[in-house]
């Protein structure tokens, strides 16, 4: 009798083998698993090993390595069925098992590299980084079988093959719509908008008939929705980014403004009771104390920021633009159905905004190395 002490990976091993049972795909080129000898092995194979896996042979990031790499020859196999064998749009009952037991097997992989803990710092960080790579590589796969495996329409939604196609030959077009929307609009609204909230922000904490006069207005501005907002800038400031760059200083601003307000009541009183003993002005107590306990408030605005920012350029560009432009192509392009180059633009701004967040998280984390709220999430 098998002691099982994974029953996660014993399901991965019923599932694969109940996939050798089932066709693999209909209609014309109907195919099962004896028509690929090569590929039935493989699936026996991936069977043992869950459960011998199943019995606790291997744990934490061993075990999560050794199932990843299963699964991306797994992974293999499968776009191979899809592609090259013909069982696109017409896959079955016997592709979608196995597709199952890859999906339980990526499960108890992941849970064993993210539950693993090392005072090696280099294994430490290998496991940090793969959870999130290797879950979102496992979207991206389940992204791709399921468009193709049920024969999704491409005006419905492109796969991640045919997206990545298109993005790598229109890269010319690409970059000039990053050029416009994010360096021009997105880089000097969120400059302007940030700044500007920042400066207030120190105003409103000098004069205290401000915070209670400016801060309301601000949530009521904040609320305003920006399909209203975006039309009365184009026509203020035109039809070219300044027009954008305005409509996300609107959404940074305030955002900025009341994040800092609050960091800056951040400060304990015994601190503070300490600077007026020591006979310290307003000005040495904002810069020495205040601001530096502020600091995790006024990154979490920069961080929200840098999406909002993102967003709010896009959406600005749908109501007047120069023939260039994240914002101005997804909606030319929707209009003429090319939807993998509409999901080429939403790529490519998903990256930019990522990497825009994560670089305010490395800001973040070399300014606020010292304060007990970034200590706390070590």
């Amino acid at each position: 009798m098998i002691a099982v002490r994974n029953p996660w990976m014993m399901a991965s091993a019923i599932l694969a083998l109940a996939a050798l049972l089932f066709p693999l795909s209909a209609g014309e080129s109907a195919l099962s698993w004896s028509d690929i000898p090569a590929l039935s092995v493989s699936v026996l194979i991936f069977a043992a090993m869950s459960v011998w896996l199943a019995r606790g042979a291997l744990r934490g990031l061993p075990l999560g390595l050794l199932l990843l790499g299963a699964v991306g020859l797994g992974g293999g196999m499968s776009l191979y069925v899809l592609y090259q064998a013909g069982a696109g749009g017409e896959a079955q009952l016997g592709f979608w098992l196995f597709i199952f037991a890859l999906w339980t097997a990526v499960w108890c992989g992941l849970d064993a590299i993210s539950s693993f803990r090392s005072l090696n710092t280099w294994a430490q960080r290998l496991a940090d980084l793969l959870v999130p790579l290797m879950f979102g590589c496992w979207l991206l796969f389940l992204w791709e079988v399921l468009t193709v495996g049920f024969g999704v329409p491409q005006v419905l939604l492109p796969s991640p093959s045919m997206i990545a196609v298109r993005i790598a030959g229109s890269l010319d077009i690409l970059a000039a719509d990053f050029h416009q929307t994010f360096i021009k609009a997105v880089i000097s609204g969120y400059v302007m908008g940030c700044g500007s909230g920042f400066a207030v922000a120190i105003l409103v904490d000098r004069v205290p008939f401000l915070k209670r006069g400016l801060l309301p207005l601000g949530n009521l501005v904040s609320a305003l929705p920006i399909v209203g907002m975006a039309p009365i800038m184009v026509m203020w400031f035109g039809f070219d980014w300044q027009s954008k760059a305005a409509v996300v200083v609107i959404m940074t601003f305030f955002p900025m403004l009341v994040n800092t307000v609050s960091g800056l009541s951040a400060a304990g009183v015994l601190e503070r009771d300490l600077m007026r003993s020591y006979g310290a002005r307003y000005w040495q107590t904002l810069f020495m104390l205040r601001l530096p306990a502020a600091m995790p408030f006024i990154f979490n605005a920069l961080k929200i920021n840098s999406t909002l920012a993102m967003i709010g350029a896009i959406v600005a560009e749908f109501f007047g633009t120069p023939i260039v432009g994240m914002g101005f192509r997804i909606s030319t392009e929707v209009g003429r159905m090319n939807v993998d180059m509409v999901w080429a633009e939403i790529a490519m701004a998903a990256l930019a905004g990522s990497a825009f967040y994560g670089a305010m998280a490395l800001c973040e984390r070399a300014v606020t190395f010292w304060h007990p709220s970034y200590r706390q999430r070590r």
